[in-house]
């Protein structure tokens, strides 16, 4: 048996053969290997440089086209990102702008490359509200059928091509059904509505009913076939501007106005014992709730963190306007088995409020305990409103946290039904898993039944 050697590396017990050591300089291979790694990461550090792809470029247009066109990767290069994001630039768009875009796209597409093509025009529509009418014929002609919302504008006759193909074009039925849920006028309710008095002969080749399909495009069918929308308008965004130590004339400074956001509650849950979290608490006189109709001056929306993960979480409101535990829940089945205790949220680190005690009690009123001192995080409410569309499309990373607005699912809509009196349940809000704790992922659904003054929450997560 050949004598081995020890690895000349200081720090490394690694013995290895004379033979490895003449062609290694006397180091083991993964010394020799790690070595070469440093040796190249230093080489990086040394010679990389970055490059600003948007200096001297002012045209919001052309800032848009420099964020969407592609990029080889090059180690030796470090990119200089735009002062803004392509969300911000997006919405600077003045209406020349936005149809300029919407030309760019059309030729991306028809060059081949669809998927920034159609990414151009999705947000062109979920920001902007872009009419597609004139585009819509040469996507379908193309074979373009998704995502459904860009075909919420289409033309009457390209509605009623829809509603013939859609009986024989048994490949594309799903995206059909949908994009005529976004089209949603009285033709489309009407038929809809006949469709669930006479189901379809291709009915039963679906997953759920026809009229089920009108969820996507958050409304759905009353009892008497007529159009309920299943969220409020309008939408404004929720962000938070940073720590909260900030001067009092930095306060007023700051665009949008406070609002309560994630304020750990004294009550915990009957379920995994975490304490309950106020998801957002708005007073109901701001123009985002104007068209809900609540027994209070506020709107509470409370959870569970962890369960409502795993199963709707139910509020009611007692008698002075306060969320409770609703006697509805259900705990969902295997919950038993799972260790609460490893999925326990530390809720001391992201409590906060940006109101004092006072203020929530509304204008010139105190109450008792009132505080100056606002708490660990800022939070705000947008200013302006924002397009109903604007954060239905999760995968564009908009700004997701918003009050009104069509939710942006994860997966598949999903509207809980109200347990007290079945009615399906409005989508009033949502936060972002990022907004609530670091590394947070998914988000949180927000809806409420005006009749039975209940609330629900969900989750859903990629």
């Amino acid at each position: 048996m050949t004598e081995r050697i020890p690895c000349v590396r200081e720090g490394c017990d690694h013995m290895i053969l004379p033979a490895t050591a003449a062609k290694t300089g006397g180091y083991c291979m993964p010394c020799k290997q790690e070595m070469e790694r440093e040796a190249h990461q230093r080489y990086i550090e040394a010679h990389r440089r970055d490059v600003d792809l948007y200096a001297g470029v002012t045209d919001a247009v052309q800032i848009l086209k420099i964020m969407h066109e592609p990029r080889t990767y090059d180690e030796l290069i470090r990119y200089v990102p735009y002062k803004n994001s392509m969300e911000q630039v997006y919405l600077s768009l003045s209406t020349e702008q936005q149809h300029e875009m919407k030309r760019y796209a059309m030729e991306l597409i028809r060059s081949g490359d669809e998927d920034t093509g159609k990414d151009i025009l999705l947000y062109l529509v979920c920001y902007h509200d872009l009419a597609l009418t004139a585009e819509i014929p040469e996507l379908l002609e193309r074979e373009i059928v998704y995502p459904a919302v860009l075909f919420k504008s289409a033309s009457g006759d390209l509605r009623d091509h829809l509603l013939q193909q859609v009986n024989t074009d048994e490949e594309n039925r799903n995206h059909i059904l949908i994009m005529l849920a976004y089209i949603g006028d009285e033709v489309v309710v009407q038929q809809f509505w006949q469709w669930k008095l006479s189901p379809p002969d291709w009915a039963s080749e679906l997953y759920v009913a026809p009229e089920r399909y009108t969820l996507q495009a958050g409304w759905e069918l009353t009892a008497d076939g007529q159009r309920r929308e299943l969220f409020i308008t309008p939408s404004y965004s929720l962000y938070e501007v940073g720590e909260s130590n900030l001067a009092g004339s930095e306060r007023e400074n700051l665009d949008g106005a406070p609002i309560s956001l994630l304020v750990p509650s004294s009550n915990h849950c009957p379920w995994c014992s975490n304490p309950f979290i106020s998801l957002m608490n708005l007073q109901l006189k701001h123009p985002g709730l104007q068209t809900v109709h609540w027994n209070s001056s506020h709107l509470d929306v409370q959870t569970c963190l962890v369960c409502s993960a795993y199963s709707v979480v139910y509020m009611e409101m007692d008698a002075t306007g306060n969320p409770i535990w609703s006697r509805h829940n259900v705990k969902p089945d295997g919950f038993d088995d799972i260790d609460v205790e490893e999925m326990r949220v530390d809720v001391s680190g992201i409590g906060s409020s940006t109101l004092d005690v006072g203020s929530l009690a509304g204008e010139g009123e105190r109450t008792e305990g009132a505080r100056e001192q606002v708490q660990q995080r800022l939070f705000r409410i947008a200013s302006e409103p924002r397009q109903p569309f604007h954060g239905s499309e999760w995968a564009m990373e908009p700004s997701i946290s918003q009050v009104g607005g069509h939710p942006g699912w994860v997966q598949d809509a999903d509207y809980p039904v109200c347990p007290a009196c079945s009615a399906t349940m409005k989508a009033i809000g949502q936060l972002e898993g990022e907004l609530i704790q670091e590394n947070g992922e998914g988000v949180y659904y927000m809806f409420a039944c005006e009749p039975c003054q209940m609330t629900a929450v969900s989750y859903q997560q990629s």
